[in-house]
């Protein structure tokens, strides 16, 4: 895929679970939550105030440190196509 075309794709996934209004599981959570800063290169320090957590989400980011921001978007995508097409 190219990737302005993964990028309009990444941007729809992520409108989709924005206008989202019952909470998604807390697993799925955590690894959108993943793969969406290693997306948007953004590698700032977890802010939650409790810190397991701020433990939680290092974890789920240290699990994807060793993919790109292509695949992370792309990964992204998948999760969100997948829970939506079995949530019908």
């Amino acid at each position: 895929m190219m990737s302005k075309e993964l990028e309009i794709e990444f941007d729809a996934a992520v409108e989709r679970v924005n206008a989202h209004t019952e909470p998604f599981p807390a697993d799925f959570l955590l690894r959108l939550y993943a793969y969406y800063k290693k997306a948007t290169n953004d590698y700032g320090r977890p802010s939650s105030r409790k810190q397991i957590i701020n433990a939680f989400k290092t974890n789920a980011l240290f699990q994807v440190k060793d993919i790109s921001e292509d695949e992370a978007k792309q990964e992204y995508i998948n999760l969100v196509n997948n829970y939506f097409l079995y949530r019908k």
